[in-house]
């Protein structure tokens, strides 16, 4: 399995899941020392310093997973940011650039290079989990950036999905909402997550860990069968009906 974003929050709970669970791990991040603290060394993990947004280092890191485990059997696709808060009008070209650059072109570069690789290895085929949002479902004011790149993601997944097909190549995505991670720090959570009315509400949150669990459930199933889209959310947050 190779991680993206593994060294922080959702990305570093599912390495050491995956490890856990007995998985050959490929983690990739921009410090490598962040990738050390999300897991021991040992025979079965790899760690990859990677910009994501960086084309070169994209097909370095693919190349450095093939030559050390000779395949790439699931991809999941996890680096992101939140990007600047604001409404449309108020952030600036580099925060949105910056946004689309990690979080969509990212995760297109390493899709691209995970499909390439499963085309050719032998035996054919793979899987692809996106890290989506449920901010591909319904947004949160002042987040647009964040919010048009998770829209794009849900297009990304079902490409993928389409594309892939012919070469036993599977793709999904995962909306995660209010686990516990550095992001939902940035967003306020312990004093109030900003609502569409204009309140400050204080959400609920669930561990990380059953948010990884979920990743490993679906990096799990079958060749023959596909999870598209699933949803997880803190019990009681307001998502649905949020507005």
């Amino acid at each position: 399995m190779l991680i993206t974003g593994a060294g922080s929050g959702i990305g570093r709970a599912v390495a050491r899941e995956a490890i856990s669970a007995g998985y050959r791990v490929v983690l990739a991040g921009r410090r490598e020392s962040e990738l050390q603290a999300s897991a021991a060394s040992g025979p079965k993990v790899l760690l990859v310093p990677t910009d994501v947004t960086r084309p070169e280092q994209v097909k370095a890191l693919f190349a450095r997973a093939l030559q050390h485990f000779g395949r790439v059997d699931v991809l999941f696709n996890n680096a992101g940011i939140f990007g600047p808060s604001g409404a449309v009008d108020e952030i600036s070209l580099a925060g949105w650039n910056e946004t689309l650059a990690v979080n969509l072109t990212g995760s297109m570069l390493c899709a691209a290079e995970a499909v390439r690789t499963m085309k050719t290895q032998e035996p054919q085929g793979g899987r692809i989990i996106n890290n989506g949002s449920i901010s591909a479902h319904s947004p949160r004011p002042q987040s647009v950036a964040y919010t048009v790149s998770k829209h794009a993601i849900s297009g990304l997944t079902k490409s993928l999905e389409l594309d892939g097909r012919a070469f036993g190549i599977s793709a999904g995505q995962i909306d995660i909402g209010n686990t516990e991670t550095e992001i939902m720090a940035e967003l306020d959570v312990a004093t109030g997550a900003l609502q569409a009315n204009g309140s400050l509400v204080v959400e609920p949150t669930f561990p990380v860990q059953e948010a990884a669990r979920t990743v490993l459930f679906m990096a799990g199933l079958p060749a023959s069968a596909s999870i598209g889209q699933l949803v997880i959310t803190a019990a009681g947050m307001p998502f649905v009906g949020r507005g």
